[in-house]
């Protein structure tokens, strides 16, 4: 090889080197493959098999509005439920007309609902209607103690005590600002974990919130839910809802 191409071909190599690592770099850019972790979409779920024919309706309470006093009081009660989530079940049913959702489960329409503007009533709506429905039946008079079996073990493993795991949700409780629902949850290994969403949101809105899974015990931290007897006292009602507690609610939900 002729001393000047060998000093060409020398130089060539020498630039192809230097810039290897920008041209990657421009690569990864542009839309190449790399080593580094994407964060992963919102899971995209298929059209729900199941078709709701019927309208959303009110669910009854299973207890005396007056059953869970003096923890809850009666006229709370009556115009928490037959009020506020009254509004829920008649917005969302007015929500859902003409839209993908029209005849989607409420379950299903919480799996898909997104941040949309578009979404946002139903979104609010299907959340209060499920949210409500889900915090009447965790609730029942002379039954607030504590759990046992399986779900006992799980909340020891958790949270270290029962007492520990109380002082953990009371505090996540105390801390969500403005209105909003404190959750206990378990993931899909069956761990149990505490999280709390705004408004009307919950764990099961797959594209909405940060941390999903499936509610055993949900907190309604709204001021609608106890401001007639505790007014801004919103930890002297959250030590009274630890009272009303139907542990054997929750227990099934655990061990579904």
């Amino acid at each position: 090889m002729e001393k000047r191409t060998f000093l060409k071909t020398g130089l060539f190599l020498g630039f192809a080197a230097a810039f290897s690592p920008l041209l990657e770099a421009c690569k990864t850019k542009k839309g190449a493959t790399s080593d580094a972790p994407v964060p992963s979409a919102p899971p995209m779920l298929p059209p729900p098999k199941m078709k709701r024919t019927e309208p959303f309706i009110l669910p009854a309470l299973p207890y005396e509005t007056g059953a869970l006093e003096p923890h809850i009081d009666k006229m709370t009660m009556e115009i928490h439920h037959g009020k506020h989530h009254a509004s829920y079940v008649s917005n969302i049913n007015e929500a859902v007309k003409g839209t993908v959702y029209a005849d989607y489960t409420l379950e299903d329409i919480l799996a898909r609902i997104t941040t949309s503007d578009a979404d946002k009533k139903i979104r609010n709506n299907a959340g209060g209607h499920w949210n409500h429905t889900f915090f009447w039946q965790s609730l029942h008079s002379g039954m607030g103690s504590s759990p046992g079996g399986p779900l006992a073990n799980a909340i020891d493993a958790a949270f270290g005590s029962f007492d520990l795991f109380k002082e953990t949700f009371a505090g996540a409780s105390k801390g969500v600002f403005g209105s909003g629902w404190t959750w206990l949850c378990k993931d899909n290994d069956g761990k149990l974990f505490i999280t709390t969403t705004p408004n009307q949101d919950n764990p099961l809105m797959l594209q909405v919130v940060k941390q999903t899974g499936t509610p055993l015990l949900g907190l309604d931290v709204w001021e609608h839910a106890y401001y007639l007897k505790y007014q801004n006292r919103r930890p002297e009602y959250i030590t009274a809802f630890f009272n009303v507690v139907n542990w054997k609610e929750v227990m099934m939900r655990y061990e579904k």
